[in-house]
């Protein structure tokens, strides 16, 4: 089965492609795209019922792919040519300048062809003091791409953030990524013995080992199309209320669901394997936020508010 990630800009360029090749094999159509008959077979269906909105017979794609041959009979304007808004246009030329000042960039005078192209496009109605930015998160950058183009083992100092506690591992990088303004490190830890998601703003030091990065047969890269973080089915579910100056708290951390209380506020749940540092957040929120579930989390807010309510008293600084 393809990810979103790939499926997606296979179905775009599929259409076009059928549209100039009408009476293809089934076969060579799934060799051309480097996927299984099954996958294409799962891709054409799922063609067949897109289109323009409104979702009317004549507003979707017309196929003909019953025998072992394709047929696109009307691609609801698929194969036209592309044609950009000013805001589409400048938004593109924000990205593209963005992706640019990646430091060790691959292909990196193909990206300046493809800028040109736009700002020449635009007619030079580009903004130049418009930027997207995004956090390069230091050294810990440079230091995962030496790791990667090297092919060597990296010690880190990790920050995991749901204990406040730094962590010593060695890990075999696999790839660096951009998702949501923010790096991460996909590598395979010896610690834990899987892979995971390192985000290099909490790399508080890393090292390059001289022993060759090595990540075994089973060490793949997850699937990021439905967002970085992905509870494990043991992780407890944290139900929470928040009232509406704690609504951050549901941008800032990945949560399960999120419903409108009607006074402004949230009741969100939220998945972690960690629920200590739900605990904390409770504790900051004050009276803004409140955990509803389960109840050994509430036990759990509610004994240490005691307690520094006891030690505020005593004039004594509460742990925790």
């Amino acid at each position: 089965m393809s990810s979103a990630a790939d499926r997606l800009p296979r179905l775009l360029a599929l259409v076009p492609w059928l549209r100039t090749h009408p009476g293809a094999r089934i076969d060579d159509v799934a060799a051309e795209f480097g996927v299984d008959v099954r996958q294409l077979r799962d891709d054409l269906n799922l063609l067949w019922v897109c289109g323009l909105p409104g979702g009317a017979p004549g507003d979707l794609i017309d196929l003909s792919f019953e025998g072992e041959t394709v047929t696109v009979l009307d691609a609801q304007t698929l194969d036209r040519p592309l044609r950009l808004t000013a805001d589409e246009g400048q938004a593109l030329v924000v990205a593209t300048r963005t992706l640019a000042d990646v430091p060790g960039l691959a292909e990196r005078d193909a990206l300046d062809g493809v800028l040109a192209k736009l700002e020449g496009a635009l007619g030079g109605r580009t903004d130049p003091a418009v930027a997207v930015a995004v956090d390069p998160a230091g050294d810990a950058l440079a230091t995962a791409r030496s790791a990667l183009d090297q092919h060597r083992r990296l010690h880190l100092r990790y920050l995991v953030e749901a204990r406040d506690e730094v962590t010593d591992r060695d890990v075999d990088p696999m790839r660096l990524l951009v998702r949501d303004g923010r790096w991460y490190l996909e590598a395979w830890c010896h610690r834990v013995e899987a892979v995971r998601l390192f985000r290099l703003d909490r790399i508080v030091e890393g090292t390059l080992l001289d022993v060759p990065a090595d990540p075994p047969p089973e060490a793949t890269s997850r699937d990021l199309g439905d967002g970085v973080f992905s509870p494990a089915p043991d992780d407890a579910a944290v139900t929470l209320a928040l009232d509406p100056a704690a609504r951050w708290v549901a941008d800032y951390y990945p949560v399960e669901s999120a419903e409108e209380t009607g006074d402004g506020g949230l009741r969100i749940v939220l998945r972690t394997a960690e629920p200590e540092w739900v605990v904390r957040l409770a504790l900051r929120l004050g009276g803004a936020g409140r955990v509803l579930d389960p109840p050994e989390v509430v036990a759990a807010v509610r004994d240490r508010a005691r307690a520094a309510l006891r030690a505020a008293r005593r004039g004594a600084p509460a742990k925790g």
